[in-house]
């Protein structure tokens, strides 16, 4: 079979690992780069491949099998609707959109014209994920009681991060609820379920910015579980998925801390360490008896490879989309949902 020819729209920091798994592929080809910068137009030439300065320029001249969308937030309702337009499938990068009203338009473009939509929440391919999904599925756990994550990290002072043209950084729209949270709330929903109410108290005071440092969130899921999460761009903490999972050598990394805990009435899992806590025998369950302790074996591998290549099956027919429009909307809406609780203090309920 063919490699799938597959453009990118959009060469910043993402778009340029989405273009080095393609060409690292033996599945994929890259079919062009879309970006209007100089830059991008030396990597089209550094590739070898055709450059235009915008998507619908590619969609006139050249019709790819699939089109990866790596272009900032507020463009990417309106090219993966050209796509859909085209019947090109997307891969469109998280967050799915700008706002919720685009990203509801944008699902039912989907659904009415069947064309295929994979939404880049690229830890749904992790390996750790899969296992831990596959350990709380399999009832080891027993009925699930809650869950307890944290994204702790310190963003760099330093390199103008925060200055010159990342200020936006500092301003509403730029802290880590909407950088960095909706990561959290996709892993979150995969292991434990749905999440239908929030409640959350955001702070400023570390670093002095408009926008929020860190944020302590309490989540309540449809099954009944109860969870907390903890988030902060501003702390001196490895307990982060980036800085645990080891699957990004860019991040320092530490190999005894968890992310998440996941408790049940059998049991609980730490991930990523897989360190899973059981009675073994129901009987017997008191804080006075000592768990049954062992490590779960997991494969780590980079999950933005495996992204790829479900796009290619995606493309191909052979798989439904692994994180679905309607995915990377209920993610949107968590999100949306724990920024308001913060701005109100109020209980928000997510439909």
């Amino acid at each position: 079979m063919k490699p799938a020819r597959i453009a990118v729209v959009g060469a910043g920091l993402i778009g340029r690992r989405h273009i080095d798994e393609i060409v690292r592929s033996a599945s994929a080809v890259l079919a062009a780069i879309v970006d209007p910068s100089p830059a991008a137009r030396a990597l089209a030439t550094a590739q070898a491949v055709p450059h235009y300065p915008a998507l619908d320029a590619l969609l006139a001249a050249d019709m790819p099998d699939g089109v990866v969308i790596a272009t900032p937030n507020a463009l990417h309702v309106p090219q993966a609707l050209a796509c859909i337009a085209a019947g090109v499938p997307a891969l469109v990068e998280k967050p799915l959109a700008h706002t919720i009203a685009e990203a509801e338009t944008l699902c039912d473009a989907v659904e009415r014209s069947g064309v295929r939509l994979l939404v880049g929440h690229h830890r749904r391919h992790s390996g750790i994920l899969h296992k831990a999904v596959e350990i709380i599925g399999s009832g080891v756990l027993g009925r699930l009681v809650g869950a307890m994550g944290s994204a702790m990290f310190y963003k760099p002072d330093a390199a103008g991060y925060y200055d010159g043209p990342n200020a936006w950084r500092r301003r509403p729209g730029g802290g880590p609820i909407l950088i960095n949270l909706i990561h959290e709330i996709d892993n979150l929903r995969a292991m434990v379920g749905e999440i239908v109410a929030v409640q959350a108290f955001a702070s400023n005071a570390t670093r002095g910015f408009e926008v929020e440092d860190t944020v302590a969130i309490n989540l309540r899921f449809h099954n009944g579980a109860l969870g907390t999460f903890l988030l902060s761009d501003t702390a001196a903490s490895p307990r982060s998925w980036e800085q645990t999972a080891r699957e990004n050598a860019a991040y320092a990394s530490v190999d005894d801390e968890d992310a998440y805990a996941i408790v049940g009435t059998r049991g609980s899992l730490g991930v990523p360490t897989m360190r899973l806590r059981t009675y073994g025998d129901d009987a017997a369950r008191s804080w006075y008896t000592p768990f049954a302790t062992r490590v779960e074996a997991v494969e780590r591998y980079d999950p933005l490879a495996r992204q790829i290549e479900h796009f290619v099956a995606v493309i191909r027919g052979e798989a439904q989309p692994l994180v679905s429009c309607r995915d990377g909307l209920q993610n949107l809406r968590v999100t949306a949902a724990i920024a308001q609780a913060a701005h109100t203090g109020q209980v928000v309920a997510i439909g």
